[in-house]
């Protein structure tokens, strides 16, 4: 009988644990999502704000600079332009939408028409010109651009109420599946009762019956041998299922707080207040759990910052011998604290920045503490410490991302002070080598003549390498000094021909394959892009192997796919190929020459003209770069 109780007992616990469990975990994990995807749009919508702000502080500069001529208000152009096809990338990363994304491209198109139609034309003029006559077109292109921006944002709107509504419906499905929970916990509930009931209620049954027969002298010495012990064999066995019952249902009831201790405490600890009230909060629910007299605590929050707090607040504070004591414990283990009545504590590690804290509770009145409320003690600080550790990770994170900002602040004033700098004597050192070069020779001889040679060659390569750092200089970023419509089937046919002798004298072929695609931009700074993609697949293509090109039209973008059959990239340098003086592991191990300028550079331009740049390695096989720009229609006949 007893066996029976304690499992019927035994699954209603397990049962309502999974019921609190079960619906605590899934509430959590639906509150998560939905917080996660709510921030995820609205971060996305915050950066649609972004552009229309950052294209209107272009506007504004564009149109200052066109009546005035003043270059100042180029200022707020140059950081609008950037600024907007920045968000244009923020915008993508933070929505999977197609309506979005389809928008978003319409947009960005809407933006670099503008750009390209108005701006561009205007600001390379380089004077005041109230009166242009493609004035009231940019009116119209810049309106087209605002129009765009209000789609992208009535969509984005749209895709919150879809999240909302995918959220509430998730969350209706969950309370239903708690209502089944719930029904099977009463289900199971009132069979044990009906069991239990049973059980009690027969051995009771039993003892009156005897009663009533002892009474009226119906039970023979057969069959009660022993009338009084029997009595007194029944009676002991109802006390003992009684204390028995009595035990099962306190240690009912301390799981049952334990479990609502420990939510208590982790909702207190995710509300955003001050470490102290926290801290305060947290000591009060523990304290009034356990019946404490006294809890004390000292928690790490970051560096040598620590929350010491006590409750009440007229508790004495500890003394420090029995701080040192309770650091000297092993973290998460409660111990008894000697020499102070009633009192336990569990130590709280820390790490290297921080120092380790504690929970101390005393209790004089009932000194002798039980496992249950010892394994409870040691699960809050468990829960206090895990909460402690996220909030320094992110203390740690923000510090490490405010040092890395202003690291490349300082890089970029870095490369902008050095490249000046470098301008001017690299100037002298051309002119005066190209004096030495261009004269009769006679009094050099060819020892020096091809010294000369040299430094005029390498002075050309350093003035090549100082152009690249300014054009990767975002204050003297310009996309080119005209901007047309543009043949890339041209282009890629003009380049093919400037590489075939180089690719013959190393044993490469190069192979292409082009439709003909025009794109509005700078036809010297796309030549220059496609011409470093080209560079670089010659460059890192040993004897015997093959570059080739495809370009087409594909859903109204200009695709160029660059592959190679060369050394590859490995796979962790993939992530940063694209920045500036970045270079794969392999190629240093070979010595190939370059300064890691040529994909940022193709990256700047082709983001400048409205379009991305990707690329697929594998390692001794070979690489594929795919560059996406906006289409533009094929110009009209004269």
């Amino acid at each position: 009988m007893r066996a029976r109780v304690d499992a019927g007992v035994l699954a209603v616990l397990v049962l309502f644990i999974g019921v609190v469990v079960t619906q605590f975990v899934v509430s959590d994990n639906l509150q998560s999502r939905h917080e996660r995807r709510v921030a995820r749009v609205e971060a996305a919508r915050d950066a649609n704000t972004a552009v229309l702000q950052h294209m209107t502080d272009a506007e504004t500069g564009v149109r200052g600079f066109q009546l005035t001529g003043d270059k100042s208000f180029l200022q707020p152009y140059d950081q609008g332009r950037i600024g907007a096809f920045t968000s244009f990338d923020e915008i993508a990363g933070r929505t999977t939408d197609p309506t979005v994304l389809r928008l978003l491209t319409a947009e960005r198109a809407a933006a670099s028409r503008w750009l390209y139609a108005f701006a561009y034309p205007v600001v390379n003029a380089g004077v005041a010109d109230p009166g242009y006559s493609q004035t009231g077109r940019g009116k119209e292109l810049f309106d087209d651009v605002r129009t765009a921006n209000a789609a992208v944002a009535e969509a984005l709107q749209a895709d919150m109420r879809r999240v909302n509504a995918a959220d509430r419906r998730a969350a209706r499905l969950a309370q239903m599946l708690f209502a089944l929970l719930a029904i099977g916990f009463l289900a199971v509930t009132v069979a044990l009762a009906a069991v239990a009931r049973r059980l009690l209620l027969a051995p009771l049954e039993h003892m009156r019956m005897t009663l009533q027969r002892l009474s009226a002298g119906e039970l023979s010495a057969r069959a009660v041998p022993a009338g009084p012990a029997e009595m007194r064999a029944v009676i002991g066995t109802l006390n003992r299922l009684a204390a028995e019952t009595q035990r099962l249902l306190a240690e009912d009831d301390a799981r049952v707080a334990s479990t609502e201790l420990r939510q208590a405490v982790a909702l207190a600890l995710r509300e955003t207040c001050e470490p102290a009230a926290t801290a305060c909060r947290v000591a009060e629910l523990v304290g009034r759990a356990l019946g404490a007299d006294a809890v004390h605590s000292r928690i790490p929050v970051g560096g040598t910052d620590e929350v010491d707090v006590r409750w009440p607040d007229n508790a004495p504070p500890l003394p420090e011998w029995t701080v040192r004591e309770v650091l000297a414990g092993e973290a998460g283990t409660v111990r008894v604290v000697p020499d102070v009545a009633g009192g336990v504590a569990v130590p709280i590690g820390g790490d290297a920045d921080c120092p380790p804290g504690f929970i101390h509770v005393v209790r004089p009145d009932q000194p002798d503490w039980t496992a249950d409320e010892r394994r409870l003690l040691a699960a809050v600080a468990r829960e206090v410490d895990h909460t402690v550790r996220q909030q320094r990770l992110q203390r740690r994170q923000a510090r490490l991302i405010t040092e890395l900002r202003v690291l490349d602040e300082r890089k970029d004033a870095f490369v902008a002070t050095v490249t000046h700098e470098l301008r001017t004597p690299l100037t002298s050192i051309l002119g005066y080598t190209e004096m030495l070069a261009d004269g009769d020779g006679g009094d050099l001889s060819p020892l020096q003549q091809r010294g000369v040679t040299a430094i005029l060659r390498n002075a050309h390569r350093l003035q090549e390498t100082v152009a690249d750092l300014l054009l990767l200089d975002r204050a003297n970023n310009t996309v080119g000094a005209t901007t047309a419509r543009v043949d890339l089937a041209e282009v890629m046919t003009a380049l093919r021909t400037e590489f075939e002798p180089l690719a013959r004298g190393r044993d490469l072929s190069v192979t292409g394959e082009a439709e003909q695609v025009f794109v509005d931009g700078d036809a010297r700074q796309l030549e220059r892009a496609l011409r470093n993609l080209l560079d670089n697949a010659v460059k890192f293509t040993g004897p015997g192997g093959a570059v080739a090109y495809r370009l087409r039209a594909v859903d109204g973008a200009a695709v160029l796919t660059v592959t190679d059959t060369g050394i590859g990239i490995p796979e962790g340098d993939l992530a940063g190929l694209f920045t500036p003086f970045h270079r794969a592991a392999n190629a240093m191990d070979q010595a190939v020459q370059g300064s890691g300028l040529g994909l940022a550079i193709v990256r700047n331009i082709v983001a400048e003209h409205g379009g991305s740049v990707t690329a697929e390695s594998r390692l001794g096989q070979g690489s594929t770069f795919t560059v996406k720009l906006p289409a533009a229609e094929a110009p009209h006949p004269a």
